[in-house]
């Protein structure tokens, strides 16, 4: 009796662990499956910015649209990813999305093998000339355009009056890594300041990861000394060390994907204060987006579509720090822009293709 029990127990167990990624089967009102979607990511959340708003997205389509969901976190092993993604597709969901250019590979390995499902990726897009990808929606972002905004910005406050600005000319930028999608919002961000000013000068650093706040912080603490008093962080958990070194330097900084003046702004307001916005790269908005397109059978499989600030794809984070810091005058400035950028009066550069 007691062997039966402690079976019985085990077969749970070992089910319950292998449903995180088969999942199950749940049916809605009226006796239809709800659509199961899963999220993968190749990290965890927490990061405040990147992958914290896919899963806001995801949490939105299960409140507002009652689909079932999922959220796995897959850490910083590559050799856990493709694995992972196997399994999710051989399981019961719907839908698998699985972002960032480190998991296009494994998509296009994986997606045509399993033509009964779908697939989305978000801030990169599969090869569709490799063929067979015809169930793969791919999200691209038009970061040049939300980074040209903060470029601006940063220009305008550098050669400001603003409490913490100096004299010098100097901004700073912190990318994770040195690749195609953090260079896109180098060039907006490099351009936006010029645009204002050509005599600002960019110091530009790069981490070469994703997941080093320590090191985030060591590369902005030298461009602050070096004179910049106002950095941007494009470096996922990375980028959390320049908000560190913003608050302990006493200097400016802009937030990227999401607006993270809100998300400090309760557990630690002192950082906060320094953030005067984020140039937000909406994941959560698109992913959401992206569902209720599918369950109204209007998503269009098979191909990239990119969002920028006409799409709703990216903005700059208007919050009440935004508006407490900087000058009517700067906010104004980058309203006229955003339009500008909007009716194709300012074409913005891109490192794609180059």
């Amino acid at each position: 009796m007691k062997r039966t029990l402690v079976l019985a127990i085990a077969i749970l167990f070992l089910l319950g662990t292998f449903s995180s990624f088969a999942g199950g089967k749940q049916e809605a009102a009226g006796g239809k499956a709800k659509l199961k979607v899963v999220l993968y990511l190749n990290g965890t959340l927490g990061d405040k910015s990147f992958f914290d708003s896919a899963n806001r997205g995801l949490q939105r389509a299960i409140k507002e649209l009652g689909i079932e969901g999922k959220t796995i976190e897959g850490g910083y092993d590559p050799a856990r990813w493709e694995p992972d993604i196997e399994q999710l597709a051989e399981g019961d969901w719907d839908i698998i999305i699985a972002g960032t250019w480190q998991l296009t590979s494994a998509l296009e390995k994986i997606a045509p093998q399993h033509p009964d499902k779908k697939f989305f990726t978000y801030d990169t897009s599969v090869d569709y000339s490799k063929g067979n990808l015809g169930n793969v929606y791919s999200i691209l972002y038009k970061q040049n355009e939300g980074s040209f905004l903060v470029g601006a910005l940063a220009a305008m406050i550098t050669s400001s009056d603003m409490q913490y600005a100096n004299k010098e000319k100097i901004i700073g930028f912190l990318g994770g890594m040195d690749i195609p999608v953090i260079n896109d919002f180098k060039v907006g961000y490099i351009q936006g300041a010029k645009y204002i000013d050509p005599d600002v000068n960019v110091l530009v650093s790069y981490a070469g990861s994703f997941s080093d706040p320590a090191k985030g912080k060591e590369l902005v603490l030298a461009q602050y000394d070096q004179g910049a008093d106002i950095a941007f962080n494009v470096a996922g958990e990375t980028g959390l060390g320049l908000l560190d070194a913003a608050k302990e330097r006493k200097k400016y900084a802009i937030g990227v994907d999401s607006d993270q003046y809100m998300l400090f702004k309760d557990s630690d307001p002192e950082k906060a204060s320094f953030i005067v916005t984020s140039m937000k790269k909406n994941v959560d908005y698109s992913l959401y987006r992206a569902i209720k397109l599918h369950l109204e059978g209007k998503l269009k499989y098979g191909q990239a579509e990119a969002l920028g600030i006409k799409e709703n794809g990216i903005g700059v984070a208007d919050n009440e720090n935004y508006q407490k810091l900087v000058p009517e005058k700067f906010r104004k400035r980058i309203k006229e822009l955003e339009q500008k950028i909007i009716n194709g009066e300012i074409k913005v550069d891109t490192a794609f293709g180059k």
